[in-house]
Parts: structure tokens; sequence; C-alpha cells
């Protein structure tokens, strides 16, 4: 039997605020919020070799280095793919345009991109919603995220009004295109955040999304999330730094996406903005768009 091989695309997510909402049960759980979905994101190619049951679990890699995600190894597991039993082999290979560990959601694309591709080389017949769960238990068992997943299959401008995988949850968006620039200055650890006490966190992230969905625009979403940040006690310097100077690059501008501002991605060290405001701030900044299409299987 030949090799099968699939390949999926999932788009980055900025996070603009957030509230958390742990549950016994990991489809349960989740956040409640909104975000952008990025046209940068992360790449899973899978290929499925023929052994069954082979201590060798394959391949791992992420931008050609060997390694490996908890999530995307919790995904293969459930779908019958990795060492053991009568799993089958999988090479696995991840590339990513975004940077880890930097508010953009790489594990949970990751993961979902995992679903996706492993699903189709395996001929495994799980339906979206079923892979999305999946993608989405294992990114909340790890602790590296409660929204991204949901929000990386959704794609746009996703709000989150109800936490959980598909069935469970809800989702709404904002149905809005734009330029996204973005400056990534280190990590933020996730895991550190939602492990600790997210009471205030998760109330400023309620009155965020009460405002958005009063008026779900992109300028309001920009607002919302400045004030977030600050409410909420996550704001880094060198990010509001960098929200100051946008702010005063846009004095003279007072239409459109420019003048949304800046705001913090959540959770990382990273300050993203509509138009060209990081730019005429004078940041060298990465560009894309907001990705319409959600997370899919290419042909690459």
């Amino acid at each position: 039997m030949s090799r099968q091989r699939a390949t999926a695309f999932v788009p980055g997510h900025v996070t603009a605020f957030f509230s958390a909402h742990p549950a016994e049960r990991p489809a349960a759980a989740g956040s409640r919020g909104a975000g952008l979905t990025l046209t940068d994101g992360v790449t899973v190619r899978v290929s499925a070799g023929t052994e069954v049951g082979s201590a060798d679990t394959g391949v791992r890699a992420i931008d050609g280095e060997q390694g490996t995600i908890g999530a995307v190894e919790d995904v293969l597991a459930e779908l019958g793919a990795g060492a053991g039993g009568d799993r089958r082999a999988v090479d696995v290979t991840i590339e990513t345009d975004i940077p880890i560990g930097a508010g953009f959601g790489v594990s949970g694309a990751a993961a979902l991109g995992a679903a996706l591709a492993a699903n189709d080389a395996l001929d495994r017949g799980r339906s979206e919603n079923e892979l999305i769960r999946i993608a989405h238990e294992a990114e909340v068992s790890r602790g590296t995220g409660l929204g991204d997943v949901v929000a990386q299959a959704r794609g746009g401008v996703p709000i989150r009004l109800r936490p959980g995988a598909p069935g469970i949850g809800e989702l709404d968006g904002i149905p809005a295109d734009a330029r996204v620039e973005y400056v990534t200055f280190g990590e933020l650890s996730t895991e550190a955040v939602l492990g600790g006490d997210t009471t205030a966190l998760s109330a400023a992230g309620g009155d965020a999304l009460d405002r958005l969905r009063g008026d779900p625009r992109l300028p309001t979403l920009m607002a919302a999330a400045r004030e977030f940040a600050r409410e909420a006690d996550l704001l880094v310097p060198e990010v509001a730094e960098a929200i100051d100077a946008v702010d005063r690059a846009s004095d003279d501008s007072s239409e459109g996406a420019h003048a949304a501002g800046a705001a913090m991605a959540m959770l990382g060290r990273t300050v993203f903005a509509l138009g060209t405001g990081l730019s005429d701030a004078g940041y060298d900044p990465a560009v894309c768009r907001i990705d319409a299409a959600g997370a899919r299987l290419v042909e690459r």
C-alpha cells in the first residue's frame, strides 16, 4: 500500500479579549470573547505509513526542527495514529508563518491542522465538528488555549458567545475584511495566566463582549481590546508603548480601520493593528489580512 498524504492550513488567531470558562468536560470548557483570524497561519502535513503498532511514531518537525506539541499528539492518538496497539505510523511536519508562544494560537492551529490532515490521510471519516471537538479537547486538556480552535475553524472575525466545542459553544462574527499588521516582542505563558486566578480577567472580558455585541464593528473590537488589557492587568510595557505610538501616528487620521488603533494579542507580548497603524508609527511589522475561509485542507 502506498503512503497517503494530506495537508491542512489553519489561520493564526489573535484574541482581542476573553473570559475563561473551565468545566469538568473539556468539550464544555472554553472561553467567550472575540479576535481576528489571519492569513498568516500554520500548515500541517501528515503522511501515513502502512505499519501498524510500530514503536516508531514517525517524524515530528516544527519549522524544520525536531519537536512536538502535546495537543497534536493527543489528536493523533484519538484518530488512531502513533505508537502501539492498532495505531498507524505517521510522519507529521508543522510549518508556521507566525511566532510560537506569542499570542497567535499556534498550538490550537497545529492540533486542528493535524486533525484535518490525519483524518484525510488515514481515511477516518470524521465530520468537521468531530475534528474540531477533538482538537478543542486536546488544547483545553493541555492548558494551552480555550477558544483558539473554534475560532480558527470558523475564520473571519469570530465572536465566541458561548464556550465549548461545536454542539455546545456558539459563535457569531463581524462581517469585515482588513489589512492586519503585527509586531512581537516575545513570549507570554498561556498556561501561567490560565492556571492562575482569572476572576478579574473574566469580568473584564465579559464587559468587553457586551460592548462589542452592542456595536459589532472592527473599531469597537479594537477599543474593547485595549480597555480589556488594562482592566485585566495584562498589558506589558513594550506593547503599551507601541499602542501609544500608533495613537500618536494616527492623530491626523479619523477614518476607517486606520483610526481603530492597536491592541495587545492575548496571550502574548504582541501588538496588532488594522490598516497601516504600526508602519505609520515607525515599526517594521509583519503584514497579512483577515482570513475569511477558516481551517481547511489544501493542495500543497
